[in-house]
């Protein structure tokens, strides 16, 4: 298991390293959906605490979204076990956007919500850095469903500064793909806290996800290519620091 986890956060700190993630005393907050990405996110850069050459402080948040049957205890458990700080803030998202709102496109206000809530709570604990679960094969699809749907070439930044909160947003996953990430959370054992949102098999992004895995059957390397054209065109904010590069190539 160790080793395992030593390889995993290794390829964290090949991303951290290449987009300049993390500064010295920098006090970052994991947004702790209770999914496995999350979960694995946050033990993975526990790990690298320990022999980061900067240090910096970590802390788990989580954001409740008010559905039934999420329980967060065992979270909360795996969080004292690794000695690190944790928060669940309750709300009533679920409610608004369901109930209340009842939006046709229910994914785009929830997560707008989700965000504002964690930008609350890291303000008020003076936190300036957010780290965000988003994986290699989240970046992919993003991309993709810029462009089936939108017509446009665009997708989420590793890195992304928020004038309006001031908040600093990391992506230290963008390396790891889901299967492993997936294979991480078990051998880790994560308490994973299944999210029963009704819209999790209804998206555009699991329709973007279907449609990848198929032509992945034909082009087993599309998505690294796909990948590896993001960085190259490059999109804004993707472009490698060619000074790590350099020094590992």
């Amino acid at each position: 298991m160790e080793k395992a986890l030593n390889e995993f956060t290794g390829m964290v700190r090949r991303a951290v390293d290449d987009y300049d993630m993390i500064g010295e005393g920098d006090k970052i907050a994991v947004g702790v959906s209770g999914g496995k990405d999350s979960l694995v996110l946050l033990l993975a850069l526990k790990h690298l605490q320990s022999f980061y050459p900067k240090s910096f402080q970590l802390e788990a948040i989580t954001i409740e979204l008010g559905f039934e049957g999420m329980d967060f205890a065992p979270v909360a458990e795996l969080c004292r076990q690794w000695d690190i700080p944790y928060t669940c803030l309750k709300t009533d998202i679920k409610e608004v956007v369901f109930d209340v709102r009842r939006e046709e496109n229910p994914c785009s206000l929830c997560a707008k919500m989700r965000r504002g809530a964690l930008n609350d709570a890291i303000g008020q604990r003076d936190i300036k850095k957010l780290a965000l679960g988003h994986h290699f094969d989240d970046a992919v699809e993003t991309f993709m469903m810029s462009l089936v749907f939108e017509g446009r070439i665009s997708c989420f930044r590793p890195v992304t500064y928020l004038d309006r909160s001031g908040v600093t947003q990391i992506r230290p996953l963008i390396y790891a793909g889901e299967q492993k990430i997936a294979r991480l959370a078990e051998r880790l054992e994560v308490p994973v806290v299944e999210n029963p949102c009704p819209q999790d098999k209804g998206s555009k992004r699991y329709e973007i996800k279907q449609l990848l895995k198929s032509l992945g059957g034909d082009y087993p390397d599309m998505k690294s290519k796909i990948f590896g054209a993001m960085q190259r065109m490059p999109l804004p904010g993707w472009q490698p620091n060619p000074k790590m590069r350099g020094a590992r190539d």
